[in-house]
């Protein structure tokens, strides 16, 4: 129910009251943060499917969030428990956030949310509510000092200088790309920037955001000072994918990376990996994709997605550790009392299936994963549709249908379970003047 999603931003702006906020971590101390989740869960659905209900709900909830931010009157947005005077508090100096339940990470999930209804949807309203959010986060830390910044960051913060340096993408303005950099965490960054793996006894899921932030900022900024930062994600993604992963893809037992030369941890506790850090790694991989396409992210987003993120949704609920504890079980949220972190990444996670599909670059068109699916490349004026019962069967087929002449490069994953040699790709095209044939990357 939206309206007690809502609930805690109305009551943190003065507002009467719609609907009673859920219980369990929507008001025990992260009140709000699945309303940014759920956001984004529409966007992606709707994108997904073209189910109006979900652009109705999304445009409700963005209107809603303009109606907290215009009464609390400085841009500010959010469910915090007692948001005025902490924050207040924080502008003045005061960084120790251990008397408020991670409270970066929870604006965090309504920045994501904001950004997710204005670049899915193209929602113009949530791109206002965005940007002025972004303005009252740089007054709020304007005053502070870098170690109070560095201070402040040990506290999880999600990916704050992700959605910031977005917010640079959207707008133009550096000004919030030098934000997104102040939310740089230099004790995680210098190690990986010297290739060091020091990640044993972290949390996990607060690690992988922050990597993701690096990776987006090193994308956007044209200063060479700035390429440390893609070198460091590339690392963690190597160290994390290659040595503190098991085999359905996810890593972490009790959310915390276990010592990456001993998994004894992963088999006799009952918290496994984590759908979180699953959902964010899938989110760094597409990231490092984007910038060098290369096979083995796909490979590693397949067997993720296959192994870890399909089995975390019944019909009721999503799952929050999933066990490699032998002849264990996984929990399943219940719909109106479990609001776990896990819940809201879950909303989203099932609804971004198509993002991952396929990829464009300038003349190429890459076919990443083995899903059912129909792309509509209207630039090209191309419709390629896939049929197959991967994983039931190793082969695909692609049929393209092209309304003009066009010319460009198919890019086809040769899967890292493949060997070579055993991989083939046979054309019959009714067209095919330059003799060309798709290409497996």
């Amino acid at each position: 129910e939206p309206d007690r999603l809502l609930a805690p931003f109305r009551r943190e702006a003065g507002l009467p009251k719609k609907a009673e906020s859920y219980g369990n971590w929507e008001n025990t101390g992260l009140d709000g943060h699945t309303a940014g989740h759920y956001l984004s869960a529409l966007a992606f659905m709707y994108a997904a499917t073209g189910d109006p209900e979900m652009l109705k709900r999304l445009n409700y909830m963005v209107n809603e969030l303009a109606e907290c931010q215009k009464a609390n009157g400085d841009g500010y947005v959010g469910g915090v428990p007692g948001s005025k005077l902490f924050w207040a508090g924080v502008a003045s100096g005061n960084v120790d956030m251990g008397h408020k339940w991670v409270p970066w990470y929870n604006l965090h999930k309504t920045f994501a949310g904001l950004r997710d209804a204005c670049l899915v949807c193209g929602n113009e309203q949530a791109k206002e509510v965005l940007i002025s959010f972004a303005d009252w986060c740089a007054n709020t830390v304007s005053k502070l000092s870098d170690d109070q910044m560095q201070r402040m960051l040990q506290t999880e913060h999600g990916g704050m200088n992700e959605v910031l340096a977005d917010v640079y993408a959207i707008t133009g303005h550096k000004k919030y790309l030098e934000l997104a950099k102040r939310f740089d965490h230099q004790a995680i960054l210098i190690p990986l920037e010297a290739g060091k793996d020091q990640l044993d006894g972290l949390h996990a899921n607060t690690q992988i955001p922050k990597i993701i932030g690096f990776q987006r900022i090193a994308e956007l900024s044209g200063d060479p000072s700035d390429r440390p930062l893609s070198s460091a994600a590339k690392f963690f993604w190597e160290t994390v994918t290659e040595h503190r992963s098991v085999a359905i893809g996810g890593n972490g037992t009790k959310e915390f990376f276990n010592p990456a030369a001993n998994f004894t941890s992963m088999l006799v506790n009952r918290e496994g990996p984590e759908s979180c850090a699953s959902y964010n790694m899938l989110k760094l991989t597409q990231a490092l994709f984007d910038v060098d396409p290369q096979a083995r992210y796909f490979d590693f987003c397949e067997r993720v997605l296959y192994n870890h993120i399909l089995t975390t949704i019944d019909d009721h609920g999503f799952v929050y550790f999933t066990p490699m504890r032998p002849a264990h079980y996984r929990t399943y949220s219940t719909p109106d009392q479990s609001f776990w972190c896990c819940v809201g990444t879950g909303m989203e996670n099932h609804g971004k299936y198509g993002a991952f599909i396929y990829a464009r670059k300038p003349g190429a068109l890459y076919v990443n994963l083995f899903i059912p699916s129909e792309l509509n490349w209207k630039e090209q004026g191309v419709t390629l549709r896939q049929e197959t019962k991967f994983p039931e069967e190793p082969r695909t087929h692609l049929s393209l249908k092209m309304d003009k002449p066009s010319s460009f490069t198919v890019y086809v994953r040769h899967p890292g379970w493949v060997k070579k040699g055993a991989f083939q790709i046979a054309v019959n095209a009714a067209t095919q003047p330059d003799d060309s044939e798709p290409s497996s990357y």
